[in-house]
């Protein structure tokens, strides 16, 4: 029987701290810029300044990309505008810096971690900085078979929950979360149709290297399929993802939990990260404060996810590949946020303010019932 119990999470997970983010509110009114001058800017500091418990907030000096990879078998019907089995080329092109995301990661000076959960692949095959936690070879056809055993599930989970410790013992103080994964998509899809109760049209996208008409056909009959086995299953979270998921989607989930729990920061980079946040919210509904949305992607399952949570994308470029990359490109925005919130001046005192000030100091010295007054009543 497993040890393993989702529901700690709600438990485990608190909210990024409310009075701290008060006292960043009112240290925002009190800087020489206007409040409501600088957007989005604003509430982005003041939600790190809760994330970190600190006022001001601290730089992110040390964010980092973590990309889970994975095969899904549901590929073979030709849902993806690629070959099945093919991650690991995209594993390699991103490690030898052939990638967008890698070229992002190397101008901003970030690591990328890649992690192997079900590449369909020889593991000797794998560039050397990959690191292991594979459960299986490619996680099975979701549309008439579960993805996972249950056995498979929980160790994909606790993987990530370890790679979430890992980057936070190690003073990550923000990571950029997406996947490299071929037919990841169709997956995601079913999880959020099943999690919002719509139908597989409305959640069925092109996929980061678009797909043609006869293809999103088929990925919208994949993602029906898999939606009537998924339906059953919805009250327990981690058969979820053994039933429809796959090892990379079950182990972002756990990352994203634990993450929670060790109060480090998120961007959330696409459709995939975005289905494992919306099935973390269901395991702790506190989780997402500790989510950043980096983008809209264009995929309506995205959409659907973030709406579902209440999380609104920082930036709309229509990037479409995935692979952290707009995760990245909303990097330079937070950091921003932070550098502004910590480093600009507050305004100066003005002699109104400083009146004011000196007024409230002496209002309980002759405020009615003082002392000076009582012994004015008892002179009379």
């Amino acid at each position: 029987m497993s040890s393993l119990n989702l529901d700690d999470f709600t438990d485990l997970i608190e909210r990024p701290d409310g009075g701290v983010r008060r006292d960043a509110e009112a240290r925002r009114e009190r800087l020489a810029v206007p409040p409501g001058s600088l957007g989005r800017l604003d509430d982005l500091g003041e939600w790190l300044a809760a994330a970190q418990a600190a006022v001001p907030v601290r730089p992110i000096e040390r964010p980092r990309v973590v990309l889970f990879a994975g095969d899904h078998k549901i590929a073979e019907l030709g849902v993806s505008a690629r070959a099945a089995g093919s991650a690991v080329e995209l594993v390699r092109e991103v490690l030898e810096g052939g990638r967008p995301v890698s070229v992002l990661a190397r101008r901003l000076g970030v690591p990328v971690r890649v992690v192997d959960m079900a590449l369909d692949c020889d593991p000797a095959s794998l560039p050397e900085g990959v690191v292991r936690h594979r459960v299986r070879r490619g996680s099975g056809r979701i549309d008439v078979e579960d993805a996972l055993s249950p056995e498979e599930a929980e160790a994909a989970f606790r993987a990530g929950t370890a790679v979430a410790d890992e980057e936070a013992d190690s003073g990550t103080d923000l990571v950029v979360l997406g996947d490299l994964s071929v037919g990841g998509t169709t997956a995601a899809g079913v999880l959020v149709a099943a999690l919002c109760g719509t139908d597989a049209s409305v959640v069925t996208g092109r996929g980061g290297l678009a797909i043609d008409d006869l293809a999103w056909m088929r990925k919208c009959a994949a993602i029906r399929d898999a939606l009537r086995r998924a339906r059953p299953v919805l009250g327990d979270q981690l058969q979820l993802l053994a039933t429809v998921g796959g090892a990379d989607l079950t182990a972002m989930t756990g990352f994203l939990l634990q993450a929670a729990v060790r109060k480090l920061p998120v961007v959330l980079d696409g459709v995939v990260a975005s289905a494992c946040a919306l099935v973390g919210q269901r395991v702790a509904f506190r989780a997402p404060d500790w989510w950043l949305a980096a983008h809209d992607s264009g995929e309506p399952a995205q959409a659907k996810a973030l709406d579902r949570m209440a999380l609104e994308p920082l930036l709309a470029h229509g990037v479409t590949v995935g692979e952290g990359t707009g995760g990245l490109l909303a990097l330079p925005l937070v950091q921003a946020a932070a550098a502004l919130a910590a480093e600009l001046p507050e305004r100066p005192e003005s002699a109104e303010d400083a009146e004011d000030a000196e007024d409230a100091e002496r209002q309980p010295e002759t405020g009615p019932g003082t002392e000076p007054e009582q012994e004015a009543a008892q002179e009379r």
